[in-house]
């Protein structure tokens, strides 16, 4: 996500990064690479030239080329305004107690990833423990109705519907009834679109929005249209009201447009940003974190976070007593591979690494080989996944055979296993070890001389 803005904006932060002083010759060609890329970046004009003119303008003071490190508070100038432009802080959703019913509304074009972004959204409510009613009132677009019931049942949520019904609005109010009736505590409103904004669309939109009084008018904008998100949602706000927009198809945005251009032209914030296909591909938006990501600082509190929606602390416990013993399996490896997956794509956990974004492909890693190690693991029995020590020759040319790849190959994986098992028994020791030395200090009162100013 954001490549192309991400990789313009790493080489101006290269390339003044490291000077040891700088002028104001510097500043400026620097700013004017910044106004270039955004502009590239289809960022919204009049949003463009604040930006460039107020860093211009701090960035020229003294503080900066007379500090002693003038390259470094010169990114940091940029980063503060980065964020600032993307919406300062994290906008959480405004909702009700589990006593009252939260309504939230989803409005936008058609083709905009509308309804399964509200199938998004419950599957993150309900995980959050809350009881989620989705309701179809999306009663234009063929097969949208039928779209919310296969998704709804396929993420463990229930659908309000009604066959045949033309008015979206009294299914909309139906909806709310059955929402307060049964004790649902949030219902989620997916509305119709259509492929442009019209009057007769957003009188519609305004008759539902009267007859529920959403707590939450959320705009579902593509990403990809880059400041034309923009515009549509000042048009949605204007006449309807919003609260906050999701950006869909965040994780398929080169450029950046749309969430650079949003929050400057509205006054309203990002709430959400799709980055997934899948039903646990929608996430809170962080500007501080995405502002890290397009200056190439990426994203390190993300990766974390994703690790930890995937592992729970039981299934990291055993994991680590695995690693540190000699009961570390074939079986355990290939278990990895698929908590892997479920962080999402290789490419987007890259870029969240400091210096990795945008310098490595995601068909690359594929070659690297994690589908040939994932087919040969498969292709082995459960005795072999468990004791790789009695895969002998001819145990190897039938792996070979079913997983359709080389004995060379499975050579090559069981010798980087038996190599990856000793260095994670390797590591763990060092860490207890660490560990011990740290509990020991702790308890005789001292404490190690990094931190205390080297005394």
């Amino acid at each position: 996500m954001l490549e192309k803005l991400s990789e313009k904006f790493t080489d101006i932060v290269r390339t003044i990064g490291g000077k040891a002083t700088i002028s104001e010759k510097n500043v400026e060609d620097a700013i004017e690479q910044i106004k270039l890329a955004l502009l590239d970046a289809d960022v919204n004009l009049r949003v463009v030239r604040r930006f460039v003119n107020s860093t211009l303008e701090e960035a020229r003071g003294e503080k900066v080329l007379r500090s002693v490190d003038p390259g470094q508070q010169f990114i940091k100038i940029v980063h503060d305004k980065l964020v600032a432009l993307l919406g300062d802080g994290r906008a959480d959703l405004v909702l009700r107690g589990p006593d009252v019913t939260s309504v939230i509304l989803l409005l936008g074009l058609q083709g905009s990833g509308k309804t399964t972004t509200a199938s998004k959204l419950a599957f993150m409510l309900k995980g959050k423990g809350r009881r989620v009613l989705l309701a179809a009132c999306d009663l234009v677009r063929p097969a949208a109705v039928e779209q919310l019931r296969v998704l709804g049942e396929k993420i463990g949520v229930d659908v309000y519907l009604e066959a045949g019904a033309k008015d979206p609005v009294k299914v909309a109010a139906a909806a709310l009834a059955k929402a307060k009736r049964e004790l649902y505590d949030t219902l989620i409103v997916d509305t119709t679109g259509r492929l442009e904004v019209d009057e007769a669309m957003m009188a519609e939109i305004v008759r539902v929005r009267d007859a529920v009084k959403p707590d939450e008018s959320l705009l579902v904008a593509d990403a990809m249209t880059g400041q034309s998100a923009a515009d549509i949602a000042k048009a949605f706000d204007d006449k309807v009201g919003l609260t906050g927009v999701i950006l869909s198809k965040f994780d398929s945005d080169a450029r950046g447009g749309a969430a650079l251009s949003l929050k400057s032209v509205t006054g309203k914030p990002v709430k959400f940003i799709g980055t997934s296909e899948r039903a646990e591909g929608l996430e809170p938006f962080h500007p501080e974190r995405v502002a890290g990501r397009i200056l190439g600082m990426g994203d390190i509190v993300g990766l974390v976070e994703k690790a930890q929606s995937v592992y729970d602390a039981k299934e990291a416990a055993e994991l680590e007593r695995k690693m540190s013993s000699a009961d570390f399996t074939l079986a355990d490896w290939l278990e990895q591979l698929q908590q892997v997956k479920k962080m999402g794509s290789f490419k987007n956990m890259l870029d969240m690494i400091p210096g990795l974004s945008g310098q490595i492909d995601e068909e690359q890693i594929d070659k690297a080989g994690m589908k040939v190690e994932e087919a040969i693991i498969r292709s082995m029995t459960k005795k072999e996944r468990s004791n790789h020590l009695i895969i002998g020759p001819t145990r190897r040319t039938r792996i070979a055979r079913g997983s359709g790849t080389s004995v060379a190959e499975v050579n090559r994986l069981l010798k980087k296993f038996e190599k990856t098992r000793l260095q994670m028994k390797k590591m763990m020791k060092n860490r207890k070890q660490m560990g011990d030395m740290m509990a020991a200090m702790q308890k005789q009162g001292g404490q190690p001389s990094i931190g205390r100013g080297g005394r």
